[in-house]
């Protein structure tokens, strides 16, 4: 699928220096030049993006300056699964034949049906470099042994592995294993590096001590990447996890409909530099549209420049954010986030993985057996977030009330990758609302920084 050779990194501090140092002028004058092309490509060769700008009245060739972007109409996730549905399987977005479409990752949707994200052969090539430049500027090195502790099952952060075989480190495709397990793989094979989600390796440190293992001193782990939750952004979070292992905590953020990790922690470790060469980013006021000044909060808008399978223009991530384009005390010029703060609607990550109530909606409304009505109550023990699901059943439902709970907890775990405590109500018992219900009752407490 792709090539895995070990380049020479331009030096012993950076993946592609002239790249990753040029000053704000030059990455500007890069972003336009591969704008101009992408826009193109997206309206000659999507029959969406074709149709979308026309009846928005703008064309590619009204790009004049960055800020023209704006002239474009956004994207969300609801018509991104709308579209897909609607020309099965991977939407009218799609800008290639298939045949160029190598690799797809693909994450849950409210529907219960994957939202796919297609990659040409190119593409994946460009990610997994991406990768390997993120990586770098962690700090993982060729000497290094890496265990790659996340979701391969259609997840987007499962091929990021190979952006660690890129840089020539020993890989260890773990997945996701019982945590005695991947202690045993950790021990045995000395690895130097893992990548997990933070309350995973919160949880994973401490369930080692009571293993009688001692993750300072019987583990060779020194660099742990995060992602998936805003845990690694939190410098409390981050520090408490550091403390246990006696290792560096470097976050991540990606997402599937882009590609596994779009910006990271450098050794610095403030903020987390965006790949700018690869995707254009906004943010903006949610509810006028308008940039928010440095610092400020606003919604992420992301726009690839590169991708040519499915290219996404002003995609709105939901994600409330804050960022600087000031120069980094690590000789990197990009963009860089400095914190994910919320987000627009009642999404949750539950162990690195998106759910939102309308997932569980879709399954409590379908069978006729549950009263429709629901609630997601989270909260979080021993440092690792749990989900209960708990749901009324129906007046007419007079079969066992265990069984019902097995039923509703095997259907959430195979529509979204879920797995959740769930408790059965009497009719009834749940609040109703007049205007707009309540979902989420999230009893963790400062998740968000």
């Amino acid at each position: 699928m792709t090539c895995i050779s070990c380049p020479r990194p331009s030096s012993d501090r950076y993946w592609d220096e002239r790249l990753e140092t040029q000053s704000r002028t030059d990455w500007q004058a890069l972003q336009l030049r591969l704008l101009r092309e992408h826009l193109l490509h997206a309206y000659l060769n999507s029959p969406y993006y074709g149709a979308s700008f026309d009846r928005a009245g703008v064309h590619p060739d009204q790009l004049r300056s960055l800020d023209d972007v704006r002239r474009f109409p956004f994207i969300s996730k609801q018509e991104l699964r709308e579209r897909q549905l609607a020309v099965p399987p991977f939407g009218d977005l799609v800008a290639v034949p298939e045949r160029e479409i190598v690799y797809i990752s693909a994450s849950s949707g409210s529907t219960g049906v994957p939202t796919a994200s297609p990659f040409t052969g190119q593409d994946f090539e460009d990610w997994i470099d991406y990768q390997a430049r993120q990586f770098w500027s962690s700090g993982l090195r060729p000497e290094d042994r890496y265990a790659h502790s996340l979701n391969f099952s259609l997840f987007v952060g499962g091929p990021c592995v190979l952006g660690a075989q890129k840089l020539g480190a020993l890989s260890m495709h773990v997945g996701t294993v019982p945590a005695e397990r991947l202690l045993a793989i950790l021990k045995q094979f000395q690895a130097t590096v893992i990548w997990t989600t933070p309350s995973y390796a919160w949880y994973l440190g401490e369930t080692a001590l009571k293993e009688g293992i001692d993750p300072r001193q019987d583990l060779n782990v020194r660099r742990i990447l995060v992602a998936g939750e805003p845990g690694g952004s939190i410098p409390e979070t981050r520090e408490r996890i550091e403390g246990l292992w006696g290792a560096s905590v470097y976050d991540y953020y990606g997402l599937s409909d882009i590609f596994g990790a779009c910006a990271g922690m450098c050794e610095v470790k403030h903020g987390l530099h965006w790949a700018e060469d690869h995707i254009l980013v906004e943010v903006l006021d949610p509810d006028g549209g308008d940039p928010v000044p440095e610092g400020g909060r606003g919604e992420l808008v992301l726009t690839t420049l590169r991708k040519a399978a499915r290219p996404m223009i002003r995609f709105r991530t939901g994600d409330i954010v804050s960022f600087t384009s000031e120069p980094c005390s690590c000789g990197r010029t990009s963009v860089r986030l400095l914190g994910v703060h919320g987000r627009l609607d009642d999404m949750l990550i539950i162990k690195g993985v998106n759910l939102f109530p309308s997932d569980v909606e879709a399954i409590a409304r379908k069978d006729r057996d549950f009263g429709g009505e629901y609630r997601l109550v989270v909260d979080r023990e021993d440092h690792l977030d749990r989900l209960t699901v708990e749901v009324e059943r129906s007046s007419a439902y007079r079969g066992s009330i265990e069984e019902l709970a097995s039923r509703f907890k095997r259907q959430l775990q195979s529509v979204t990758g879920v797995s959740a405590a769930v408790t059965i109500l009497s009719p009834e018992t749940l609040p109703r609302a007049t205007h707009k219900a309540k979902r989420v009752d999230d009893r963790r407490g400062g998740v968000w920084g």
